[in-house]
């Protein structure tokens, strides 16, 4: 593989024109397919395999019309102290403000607080609940600014209004935190290569490429049912690697430069070697997140394979753009070492500086004496962060989680107040008594038998279709929805509709926002260690094939969960148990988010590897050329320690501008990722790798006979290169 990549990297350089072409002719097109293409709604949601997906599925048979995934929202009206919601003048705004909602094109039913018995016992608290055709992602701006419209005119009689449910829902919008990462990538990348133009190179390639691949997807948004929220994950990780694949190559190719070897050779011999790197590691990426798909949920699937495909662009440019940039660039990217002139650069080193072990090789010199000490105090340090994660709660957010000052928290608060806690989680059942004798005597016994479960505050009377052979029940629970009680209650509701239908033949389903949501995080739960399974043993072949080793990728894997774990010790200390909460902006603790984990395991994967193919096969290299195994871990931080550091801050600053969103969610996301990363990094690739490899000396490069005869000899390390190159060192520079 070195030798074929060697040879495409001499072709991009002097190729460069045609190269460039083809990347511009690419982008344009993605563009014009994104500008001529249907405007993306939002993908449609369903978590096939579910009770309550199945229960949603029956509604749309049964209740024609009835729009059973649709979204909802509830308006609450607080009357002034010393009011009551049934005064008069407090009336007639609220039938006002229900009239008004009832003309959206998008709305199916309103129900009127004063016919539907929605006022809270003391009078001062009522909602009217607000039924809409689409779901919420789906919904359109005009029904929602309609809603807050209604919301503000009665506020301007002297009511409190507050509206809450999904129909609020919208895309997080993430522009800001990305400039921002951006602009921490550019700084980082000036003061790694000393140089405005090198550092230059890897954001202009990764931006071209997000370019492509988020341009692409909202082409083919509405063919293939992606959404607006498929682009998120692919540009998010297409900028991150888009920029540490070209960030590695460049680097390699001012270090074959310094080498003394011409430019293109030295563009050869990046693409060759550091490329190899990138095509692993690229990989490995690949494969987590299309492996994504074995959770069965659609969107999550589609998520997952958009983002693969942004990655396998991010890798074809850096192979490809990149050495044609160099191309471009000429002399103004300099050998490594040496700074442009407006950083300084041109200054005469003195022999003493210049012979100076750069802190790559100073740090790896220090964990080769001391690998015993290092590893110990590494994996102490991340066991003991991991400790949290032994008391992990999942769930996914609903109104209770938003900030204090949002109009969803406000409203769910004042339902909570007026009408109990368990009322922002109600439960729909549905009873199918299509192969019952007696319909109705079972719509009777489902609710008498709901009735004397534990934590269960009201249960409504069956309201059957005009077939007479389903009903729905609607159940108040006496907990709030995110709580272990009302996950408890849906298991009790389910339970007892197994013994129901074994004596009426009668099937009791339990859907509902909060139904959906136990049923996600339950199937998310189970997910996780087959995906595991998938991602890290399918990772840990490839490795092997990449390092020609059991041991080294046996050791990555390990790594990469210690450094996981440790990522969701620190999620669920800040977010389920408060700590440093304030800091970070955490209004609400509660439930991790049930995606969490499973997000976690696949984006980090993929980044770790990254980490771990370039620093490893560097020193792979220096044992395969001849090195003894200690100095080979030493040469390979003096070449690679520098940019994976460049590369993991740059990394930890897009994710860590996320912290900042108001959703709770994203916030989540950006701290646990920034967090996963640091750890990884920092402690894994960086101080108990070096450590085990210290350890192991050469039984870390053993591979049995068998299995090396097997297996296909990729040359990551391009040992190759050594003679197929030599006929080509008489090639004219290039000179730009």
């Amino acid at each position: 593989m070195a030798t074929f990549l060697y040879k495409l990297g001499r072709l991009a350089f002097r190729r460069r024109h045609f190269v460039a072409l083809i990347w511009v002719a690419l982008l344009t097109l993605a563009g014009v397919g994104a500008a001529s293409a249907p405007a993306a709604g939002n993908s449609s949601f369903s978590i096939p395999g579910t009770e309550a997906q199945k229960a949603f599925d029956l509604l749309e048979q049964r209740f024609p019309g009835m729009s059973a995934d649709g979204a909802t929202a509830r308006v609450v009206f607080k009357a002034p102290d010393g009011e009551k919601m049934t005064d008069a003048a407090n009336k007639a705004t609220v039938e006002k403000t229900v009239k008004e909602l009832s003309d959206g094109s998008e709305v199916v039913s309103v129900a009127d607080p004063y016919k539907g018995n929605a006022v809270s016992k003391d009078g001062t608290i009522a909602y009217a609940s607000v039924s809409y055709k689409v779901s919420g992602m789906e919904l359109e701006d005009s029904s929602r600014e309609a809603l807050e419209t209604a919301a503000d005119e009665a506020r301007e009689a002297g009511l409190t209004v507050e509206v809450g449910g999904d129909a609020l829902q919208t895309t997080p919008e993430t522009g800001a935190t990305e400039i921002i990462g951006i602009a921490i990538a550019a700084v980082v990348l000036v003061i790694t290569f000393g140089s405005l133009l090198a550092a230059g190179l890897p954001l202009l390639t990764a931006i071209v490429g997000v370019g492509i691949g988020v341009s692409t997807i909202a082409a083919l948004a509405s063919a293939l049912d992606l959404g607006s929220t498929t682009s998120t994950l692919a540009s998010m990780i297409g900028l991150a690697v888009g920029i540490d694949y070209a960030l590695f190559i460049v680097s390699r190719y001012r270090g074959e430069l310094a080498e003394g070897r011409t430019r293109e050779d030295a563009a050869g011999r990046a693409v060759g070697t550091a490329g190899s790197a990138v095509v692993f590691a690229g990989l490995t990426v690949v494969i987590a997140l299309v492996g994504l798909s074995v959770v069965n949920i659609p969107m999550l699937t589609k998520m997952g394979v958009a983002a693969a495909g942004t990655v396998v662009i991010a890798v074809l440019i850096a192979l490809t753009m990149i050495p044609a940039l160099l191309g471009y660039a000429g002399r103004r990217v300099r050998p490594a070492g040496e700074k442009s002139k407006l950083l300084g650069g041109g200054r005469a080193k003195s022999a003493e500086k210049a012979a100076k072990p750069n802190m790559g090789t100073r740090w790896a010199s220090f964990v080769v004496r001391r690998p015993v000490a290092v590893l110990l105090l590494g994996v102490i340090g991340l066991g003991a962060a991991a400790i949290p994660a032994t008391s992990l709660e999942l769930g996914l957010p609903d109104d209770g989680s938003q900030p204090t000052a949002t109009t969803q928290r406000k409203a769910y608060d004042l339902l909570s107040d007026g009408f109990g806690p368990g009322f922002n989680g109600p439960l729909m059942i549905v009873v199918d008594a299509k192969g019952s004798d007696d319909p109705q005597a079972a719509f009777t016994e489902v609710g008498d038998e709901i009735k004397g479960l534990k934590d269960v505050v009201t249960v409504t009377p069956a309201a059957p279709n005009k077939a007479g052979d389903t009903a729905t029940i609607t159940v108040i629970p006496d907990s709030k929805p995110s709580s272990a009680s009302t996950e408890d209650l849906v298991h009790a509701i389910r339970d007892k509709g197994t013994e129901i239908k074994a004596g009426t033949d009668a099937e009791v389903l339990v859907t509902g926002s909060t139904a959906m949501n136990i049923d996600v995080s339950q199937k998310l739960n189970d997910a996780l260690i087959p995906y595991l399974i998938l991602v890290v043993g399918l990772a840990f072949l490839l490795l092997i094939v990449v390092f020609r080793s059991i041991l080294v990728p046996l050791k990555a894997a390990l790594g990469f969960l210690l450094s996981v774990m440790a990522a969701l010790g620190a999620v669920v200390a800040v977010f389920q148990w408060g700590w440093l909460s304030g800091l970070l902006g955490v209004e609400e603790t509660g439930p991790v988010m049930s995606m969490m984990p499973i997000f976690m395991v696949g984006v980090v994967f993929g980044l770790a590897m990254d980490y771990e193919v370039f620093l490893v096969t560097r020193m792979r290299e220096a044992y395969v050329h001849g090195e003894k195994p200690a100095q080979a871990v030493v040469t390979g931080f003096r070449h690679g320690a520098r940019v994976v550091t460049a590369a993991a801050v740059i990394m930890m600053a897009v994710f860590a501008g996320f912290i900042g969103s108001s959703e709770s969610m994203i916030k989540m996301i950006g701290f646990g990722l920034a967090v996963a990363v640091f750890f990884d990094a920092f402690v894994v690739r960086m101080a108990i790798v070096p450590a085990v490899l210290a350890l192991l000396g050469k039984r870390a490069w053993w591979l049995p006979k068998w299995l090396d005869r097997a297996l296909p000899n990729v040359d990551v390390e391009g040992e190759g290169l050594r003679t197929s190159s030599d006929a080509d060192d008489d090639r004219e520079l290039v000179r730009a």
